[in-house]
């Protein structure tokens, strides 16, 4: 087990070392803003919440959404790169983790969601939220005025809060179209909530262009939504496979604990319920 865990790490670092040296040259910053997500990912076991940062960055055309700590992998990673480029020896095991491995970009027109399937970047495109109610309400969140609006969205119930004092047509996730930036927005069961946690001052933006590593949305296969869902259960599934193949022996103990793995697919409580 140990000797394939080497061989894949290897691929890897191979494959990241050109990977992480491309950074976005074309978008300017004009925006960029820190969500808390607050979670409840177990059907199971509703008192467990699970809390990750993600980032919120905005060009002049589009927005770029992804975990906070996938941007801190990347600048861990690219820093030893550049300490020591040639050495492919990349230490990961300090590197925070994230749940969420995906990225979306919004543009007026379109949203696109990105996510790394094995080694294969997989995308698929769809249409912008466009069946917001605003609501006649006001409220003051984190001293920012907003007002609000809902939508229903792949099974869920969403109540947002957004702010025109701040003119960004976007939000966390797959949220946008209110004529302002999404400051708070949490569905009807309190499942799932991001909240606008921090900004940057527009003073500090002059000059700055996306932080977003190319790695993540360059050169990604198409795909429909369908056709991910199905990419990541076959890696999976996959993934034993060829482990077996290469001369891993799995203990009965692993086995049990995969049978517990399907078990546990029916606790899972994802942010879209509806394909």
């Amino acid at each position: 087990m140990n000797f394939t865990k080497k061989k894949l790490k290897i691929i890897f670092l191979l494959f990241s070392s050109i990977l992480f040296s491309q950074v976005s040259q074309i978008d300017s910053l004009r925006g960029s803003f820190i969500y808390l997500l607050q979670s409840k990912p177990d059907n199971m076991n509703k008192d467990y919440v699970y809390n990750e940062l993600f980032s919120l960055q905005i060009s002049d055309t589009k927005s770029f959404f992804i975990s906070a700590n996938r941007l801190k992998f990347d600048s861990i990673v690219i820093g030893q790169i550049n300490k020591n480029p040639n050495n492919l020896k990349i230490d990961v095991t300090s590197t925070p983790k994230s749940k969420f491995k995906f990225l979306i970009t919004q543009t007026r027109e379109n949203i696109q969601f990105y996510e790394n399937i094995g080694m294969t970047l997989l995308s698929y495109s769809s249409p912008p939220i466009n069946t917001w109610k605003l609501i006649n309400e006001t409220k003051i969140i984190n001293s920012i005025s907003c007002k609000k609006a809902e939508v229903s969205y792949k099974g869920r119930v969403w109540t947002a809060w957004y702010s025109t004092d701040i003119p960004f047509p976007y939000g966390p996730y797959k949220f946008s179209g209110l004529p302002g930036l999404i400051v708070k927005i949490t569905d009807k069961a309190g499942d799932y909530d991001f909240e606008l946690v921090k900004s940057t001052p527009n003073i500090k933006l002059k000059g700055k262009i996306i932080g977003i590593n190319k790695r993540h949305y360059n050169k990604a296969k198409q795909v429909t939504q369908k056709e991910m869902l199905q990419a990541k259960q076959n890696f999976i599934e996959n993934s034993r496979h060829v482990l077996e193949s290469m001369g891993t022996v799995f203990t009965q103990d692993e086995k049990e604990k995969q049978k517990r793995s399907e078990i546990d697919k029916n606790k899972l409580n994802p942010i879209e319920l509806e394909d």
